[in-house]
């Protein structure tokens, strides 16, 4: 492995061997994370890297496109397949990209979106103070009427969007664990004139494996997302559009030339390669699988009476409150149980009186787990592992946790293939 970076380069090739080391002898609960397959590994290190690709198939600004057209067509159709779309743009860079390109799509200076607040689950690009965006657009928020059953306050939005009248009304979420009621917010979008976005980058897997419920099936006009997390494809992002041409026209301006240059060849490629994995059979039992093992997971915390952020969870994800359950902090309980070989993060909760960076709670989920073959029986241990080294917190838990964390790990290999 790294055979030539052994000879070139010995340090980035330790830091390799390193990281090969770290996941697979332990645990990735990030629910933002996965392992991709072999393939999907190649394309990212193919010949694809070369090339510029400016454009869109057969549209390039430079020649030498027979093959980018290829791979570059082949994606957008297995997009389109997987999730209902008509139109796609696979050539965002990432998620926080696609969202970016998208309000530059839409938007004027100064008009309004109104998206999840980022402490009640949303994303920084859904409008939080700190990004630069809030310097060009207007941002307004809604949060969850109940933070112990995840409900929405859609009466309170649907009098806030009459109010300020946005152009876009943006769904989805970052840290939320619970299915959102999408006729609503397309409801309240078509009655004050909004176009409907809805970000769905967590749960893409979900919907591509029939886990979740389609968005674009309620009238949502667009989609958001990133191509890794439950996708378990490159990272990267895409924008789908449910059914009209001149909101993709402005979409595909507003990525090339407008927001990015050359698309990267390579990880297009390797989207095209995911999105065939995601439409074979097994994958919907893959999506499926990651919500059972949530479940799981979830049952341990309630049994233990933990507080979990809306009470448990519908999809890949958890929010524990481990201020009021453990007494710990989000970040040191983060260090607490990277050192028994489970990785996850800290995450402020709903109006989380702790600072950002040593906040209430932490976030995880299961799809990196269930990409390892893992069941509810497994990940039902992980939970309770998890529990012991929160509630103990000593030397000689953490070590123990630890050797039983690499014994599952090891057991449970990351696969090569999802053939």
């Amino acid at each position: 492995m790294y055979e030539h970076i052994e000879r070139e380069d010995a340090e980035v090739y330790a830091a390799l061997i390193g990281e090969e080391k770290r996941q697979a002898e332990g645990l990735e609960l990030i629910p933002s994370e996965n392992y991709v397959s072999r393939a999907v590994k190649e394309a990212m290190a193919s010949s694809l890297t070369n090339k510029y690709a400016e454009g869109y198939p057969g549209k390039r600004y430079y020649g030498g496109q027979e093959f980018t057209d290829a791979v570059e067509t082949l994606a957008i159709e297995r997009a389109k397949k997987l999730f209902k779309a008509k139109y796609v743009n696979v050539q965002p860079l990432g998620g926080a990209n696609a969202n970016i390109a998208m309000y530059f799509a839409l938007l004027e200076p100064g008009d309004t979106v109104l998206g999840m607040d980022l402490s009640h689950g949303g994303h920084l690009t859904h409008g939080h103070p700190v990004t630069y965006l809030t310097k060009i657009f207007n941002f307004e928020r809604y949060k969850m009427k109940n933070v112990e059953t995840g409900e929405i306050d859609y009466a309170e939005m649907r009098k806030v969007a009459k109010k300020i009248k946005p152009k876009i009304i943006l769904a989805g979420f970052s840290a939320y664990p619970r299915e959102l009621d999408y006729k609503k917010f397309v409801s309240i979008a078509r009655e004050v004139g909004a176009i409907s976005v809805m970000d769905i980058a967590h749960i893409a897997g979900l919907i591509a494996g029939k886990a979740a419920k389609n968005p674009f099936d309620y009238g949502f006009d667009i989609m958001t997302t990133t191509t890794h997390k439950t996708l378990r494809g490159p990272r990267g992002g895409m924008i789908l559009i449910r059914e009209s041409e001149e909101l993709a026209k402005k979409i595909n301006k507003a990525v090339f030339p407008g927001f990015q240059g050359g698309p990267h060849m390579h990880q297009i490629a390797a989207k095209a390669i995911a999105f065939a994995e995601a439409l074979r059979p097994s994958f919907k039992k893959y999506a499926k699988q990651i919500i059972l093992n949530t479940k799981a997971m979830e049952k341990v915390f309630k049994k233990h009476k933990a507080r979990m952020l809306t009470g448990g969870s519908d999809n890949h994800l958890i929010l524990l409150d481990v201020w009021t359950s453990f007494g710990i902090s989000g970040a040191d309980a983060e260090a607490l149980l990277d050192r028994a070989g489970i990785t996850l993060n800290k995450n402020a909760i709903a109006d989380d009186t702790r600072k950002p960076m040593d906040p209430s709670g932490i976030r995880f989920g299961t799809p990196a787990l269930t990409t390892r073959g893992f069941k509810q029986r497994e990940t039902t241990r992980v939970a309770e592992i998890m529990v012991e080294v929160l509630t103990k917190r000593d030397d000689k838990t953490v070590k123990r946790a630890r050797q039983e964390v690499k014994r599952l790990a090891l057991s449970h290999p990351i696969p090569e293939s999802f053939l």
